[in-house]
């Protein structure tokens, strides 16, 4: 009994710290840095830094390459709780090859996209994580060098999305058998995919806020429905999981693209951009479903005891955490 005792406890610290890191991941959301190069060694600067309110900015800055020489002072505004800075800078010989580094005490506590816009309408795009504090403007990069950014950053966004992690996690305490698990997969994927490429190419637009609210209670939905099921009660998500997976589908692909708009896509390389970035979602994807499944299997042949009272804990901490993030996303609109 104290065996079992400690394991259950064991997973509600584990539950609690997942509350915890969708916290965090409100707070620290990513900084993010444009170039755009206008000819001359001259670029305009595009720098949003997250803050709350117009004074609790994150101490996060940019620092260019020596040479470099501001030709206008900041022009600053404070929009839905980011701080945005735009101005421009001139370095003799342009900034290819040059180091750019992220600078102040929160650059090793939030993460920085990091795009820069060439005359010949290439992009460079780059993902620093926390910790990694500066990046190289490369030369106009090839299809290749484009298709594994892009794809690189689909991975990333998956696997850093918790809401859509939470989804994805819900469902599979739901759905049994592994072609069951393959279909209602599938019908996210397409889901999601119809709506990023929609959104991305400027056939729908639907405001952020708004989606990022019902992305919540999507999850909570399925919550729900686990709930549901292990009262013995048959719900849609029992009886037709592909069917919910493809309607809440829809949500999230809207939230892709808003991730993705924050990003750019290049104008020489559009398509190419979006199909990559979408196959990296459904790798990070893919991985996550099999290291949930791996684990089932793997506690299913270590014959885990717990308490009874322990199978209720999952879906309780996944609709916790849901209403948890849509009372912060509501109370930001």
């Amino acid at each position: 009994m104290i065996g079992a005792t400690r394991r259950v406890l064991q997973i509600l610290i584990a539950l609690v710290a997942v509350v915890g890191s969708i916290a965090h991941a409100d707070v620290y959301r990513p900084a993010y840095l444009e170039l755009r190069e206008l000819g001359g060694d001259r670029y305009d600067v595009l720098w949003k830094v997250p803050a709350q309110g117009e004074d609790l900015r994150l101490a996060i800055d940019v620092r260019f390459p020596t040479g470099t020489v501001d030709l206008e002072p900041r022009r600053t505004t404070v929009a839905a709780g980011v701080h945005i800075e735009r101005w421009s800078i001139a370095r003799p010989g342009g900034l290819v090859g040059a180091p750019i580094e992220i600078i102040g005490r929160a650059a090793g506590v939030t993460d920085v996209l990091a795009r820069v816009e060439r005359l010949d309408r290439t992009s460079q795009v780059a993902s620093l994580p926390a910790g990694r504090a500066s990046f190289t403007v490369a030369p106009s990069p090839g299809l290749l060098d484009t298709a594994r950014a892009y794809l690189l950053l689909g991975i990333e966004h998956i696997l850093t999305g918790v809401d859509h992690l939470l989804f994805v996690l819900a469902l599979l305490f739901i759905v049994r058998g592994f072609r069951r698990i393959a279909i209602t997969v599938t019908a996210f994927t397409i889901a999601h995919s119809i709506t990023l490429a929609a959104a991305t190419l400027g056939f729908a637009h639907v405001p952020q806020p708004p989606i990022e609210a019902a992305i919540a209670l999507s999850i909570a939905f399925v919550a729900a429905e686990i709930v549901r099921t292990r009262r013995g009660e048959g719900g849609i998500a029992v009886r037709a999981p592909w069917v919910v997976a493809f309607t809440f589908g829809l949500l999230h692909g809207f939230g892709f693209a808003g991730a993705l708009s924050e990003i750019g896509l290049p104008q020489r390389a559009i398509p190419l951009a979006l199909v990559t970035f979408n196959v990296g979602v459904e790798i990070g994807q893919l991985a996550f479903v099999a290291a949930v499944l791996a684990l089932g299997v793997l506690l299913a042949r270590l014959r885990v005891q717990t308490l009874p009272w322990s199978r209720w804990v999952p879906p309780y901490a996944i609709g916790v955490a849901a209403m948890f993030m849509l009372a912060g996303r509501v109370a930001a609109f």
